[in-house]
């Protein structure tokens, strides 16, 4: 897996460079440096379908559009899983904390009841244990 990312980090890396010297050729143009740019021109063509190769090979990876939106914010894109990682922490804590707060609700309820209704919560312990344990 790790060599299809070297691969299309390479082919990027070409490209960029290829682009980079593309804008000094542009920047400075000569009429004499014509034949240069055309063959930067070609270069940056096989290039793009150099990379164009690769997406086969990668089709099956997916980016979630927020760390699109990291990178537009100049933020970076590992951040995206430390906020996911810190947010899912701190949902289970209040999910637990529900749960936590139910099961003494529910122990609460069944002994307030038992002694309100004993003969009927002795029924629905007997019947609770005869379905097993929950």
């Amino acid at each position: 897996m790790a060599e299809k990312f070297d691969n299309l980090e390479e082919h990027l890396e070409k490209f960029i460079e290829n682009i980079r010297q593309l804008g000094i050729i542009v920047s400075d143009f000569q009429p004499s440096s014509q034949a240069v740019l055309n063959q930067k021109l070609n270069f940056m063509i096989s290039g793009l379908q150099d990379i164009d190769k690769c997406q086969k090979q990668l089709h099956d990876i997916n980016v979630p559009l927020e760390v699109f939106e990291y990178i537009d914010q100049g933020r970076n894109p590992q951040l995206y899983t430390k906020e996911c990682l810190e947010r899912a922490l701190a949902r289970n804590e209040q999910v637990k904390g529900k749960i936590d707060t139910m099961t003494k609700f529910k122990s609460l309820l069944i002994s307030e009841l038992s002694k309100v209704f004993p003969e009927e919560m002795a029924k629905y312990k007997d019947i609770r244990e005869e379905d097993g344990p929950s």
